[in-house]
């Protein structure tokens, strides 16, 4: 078996989701996270199901169009969030979608987090963004997330929560990781004075790293 083969794959998904609620991530069945599939279809978390009681078997495969081809349970009703993004980006592998506790913080502002680390532009490529606000499971959410990650590893959506994408699961929550963490340290440094940034060129330079490692391109 592969790291790529489908059983590999969901077997990624199912221990993200899991290691997504440990973590903090979540909490409950808040959030999601899908993954592409060799054969171009997309496997997803089902819906209101308790991560540590949830099994290969309950994930659930989907087409690009969103039409159920394998499983027994609901998709999560944020399908279309995830498949917006692996339909637009063929580089994108897998997407993340938590309600991290710092992260909302910024959601429920509509304020950006600052890549006021170098890591930060290197990972995910720049300031995270607050989208406008889009209701939850809609077709327009979808949309208006999938043009937000351009050229990012993550977007805030407003008043909700955090998505992210990567080539893998791993990458993804990863991602998720470095979001909320950092949102929780520009957040406290707040508390102490104005928040200095990297140098503009240096951030541009950093920045210049997330593309190239998630298109081959400078």
């Amino acid at each position: 078996m592969t790291e790529t083969s489908p059983i590999a794959i969901k077997e990624h998904v199912l221990w993200a989701a899991q290691e997504m609620l440990r973590s903090g991530l979540v909490e409950g069945t808040a959030g999601n996270l899908a993954a592409r599939l060799p054969d171009g279809n997309a496997v997803v978390t089902p819906s209101s199901l308790d991560y540590l009681e949830m099994t290969l078997d309950d994930l659930v495969v989907c087409a690009p169009d969103g039409t159920v081809v394998e499983g027994h349970r609901s998709p999560t009703s944020e399908k279309q969030l995830h498949l917006a993004v692996l339909n637009a980006y063929p580089e994108i592998g897998a997407t993340m979608h938590c309600h991290a506790k710092h992260v909302q913080m910024f959601a429920i502002t509509h304020q950006p987090i600052p890549a006021v680390v170098e890591e930060f532009d290197v990972y995910v490529g720049g300031d995270v963004e607050c989208s406008d606000y889009r209701e939850t499971g809609s077709q327009e959410l979808a949309d208006e997330v999938a043009r937000r990650v351009a050229d990012r590893g993550a977007v805030i959506m407003a008043n909700h929560g955090l998505f992210a994408c990567a080539k893998t699961v791993k990458d993804a929550l990863h991602i998720a990781a470095l979001v909320e963490r950092t949102a929780e340290v520009v957040w406290g440094a707040r508390q102490l004075g104005p928040v200095i940034g990297v140098p503009e060129e240096i951030g541009a330079k950093y920045a210049s790293y997330y593309r190239y490692g998630r298109t081959g391109k400078f």
